[in-house]
């Protein structure tokens, strides 16, 4: 009996583990980095699409993949304290501002009746013996006619001092972030988003197996046996048909190439149309379809070598397919 790797390796990776469905369009992150200066740990942004750029990299012309996301101001709605209960965070208290746009009652209803002075109150008592404060924001497609109903998501603040971070989420209550107030131009992020989703697929394009030969019994495209006692008892780490597609990921260390004016190709982004908001470049591809929103956060594990552009020659701005 031949031994397991003996002719080739195991298709497919077990460390993306269930493979089913994300649990919503937009990503949960529980993982942040820690820095000393006070300001948001993350921002959103919706995937345009893809061009080519010519970058001078340490005296060289290079040819660069980006893409391009449209980054539309976040607004900040409400505010959460948190205490550390056996080693987690635990929500003590949230305050929600009263002045908000229609279309976030859409996502939140409550709020319509929201006595925010009486809250307000409430919540101060409670954060004193916070241990984490974290801003509850806003997108706002609506701002730059992509959708009417916004994702609503929390973002944790640097640095250490609770009583600072208390008062600079107060500060925000109301208002607009942007892209600038979070991030600058050759900074290092990790993207993280839900991707393009693929349905139910075979194990040739889901685990990437080899087919069978062709005069092979009962199948070319599936696997040779799924195991040596039978249906009962299966390993997990056997290739099976199901879920393609439409999974959490995180990708690390993308490159901020730049920020700035709404970037348009000839006739139009293929599936997407006009960008009128603030414009990311990134340096390489992001997961997930056009018009899904992408969160960028600060890089947890920067590299120890970090790349620098020392500017763009050339953005490619000819119709994309």
């Amino acid at each position: 009996m031949p031994q397991h790797g003996r002719h080739a390796p195991r298709r497919g990776s077990m460390g993306f583990w269930p493979r089913k469905r994300a649990s919503r369009i937009y990503p949960r992150i529980k993982t942040w980095p820690k820095i000393e200066e006070i300001k948001p740990l993350a921002f959103a942004a919706y995937k345009v699409g893809m061009t080519h750029t010519i970058l001078n990299i340490n005296g060289e012309r290079v040819f660069t993949p980006v893409t391009v996301l449209e980054a539309p101001e976040l607004l900040v709605i409400g505010a959460k304290a948190y205490k550390k209960e056996n080693g987690a965070l635990k929500e003590i208290s949230s305050l929600y501002f009263n002045d908000l746009p229609q279309y976030v009652f859409r996502k939140i209803p409550k709020l319509k009746n929201y006595n925010f002075e009486e809250k307000k109150e409430q919540f101060l008592s409670k954060a004193d013996n916070a241990d984490e404060v974290k801003i509850i924001v806003s997108t706002q497609p609506w701002k730059i006619k992509l959708k009417k109903t916004p994702e609503i998501f929390d973002i944790p603040i640097g640095g250490s001092d609770v009583n600072k971070k208390l008062e600079y989420a107060l500060s925000l209550l109301g208002k607009e972030l942007s892209i600038n107030d979070v991030f600058k131009e050759g900074q290092y992020v990790d993207v993280i988003a839900v991707t393009k989703g693929k349905g139910f697929q075979g194990v040739i394009k889901r685990f990437h197996v080899h087919r069978r030969q062709h005069k092979s019994e009962k199948g070319v495209r599936k696997v040779g046996a799924i195991g040596s006692r039978g249906p009962g008892r299966i390993f997990p780490t056997v290739p099976m048909p199901g879920q393609m597609g439409y999974h959490r990921r995180t990708e690390y260390n993308k490159l901020i190439i730049k920020i700035g004016e709404p970037l348009n190709v000839e006739g139009g982004w293929v599936r997407y149309g006009q960008v009128i908001g603030p414009t990311i470049l990134l340096k390489g591809s992001v997961p997930g379809p056009r018009k899904r929103l992408i969160i960028l956060r600060e890089a947890i594990r920067p590299p120890r070598k970090q790349e620098k552009v020392e500017g763009i020659e050339y953005i490619s701005l000819s119709p994309k397919n």
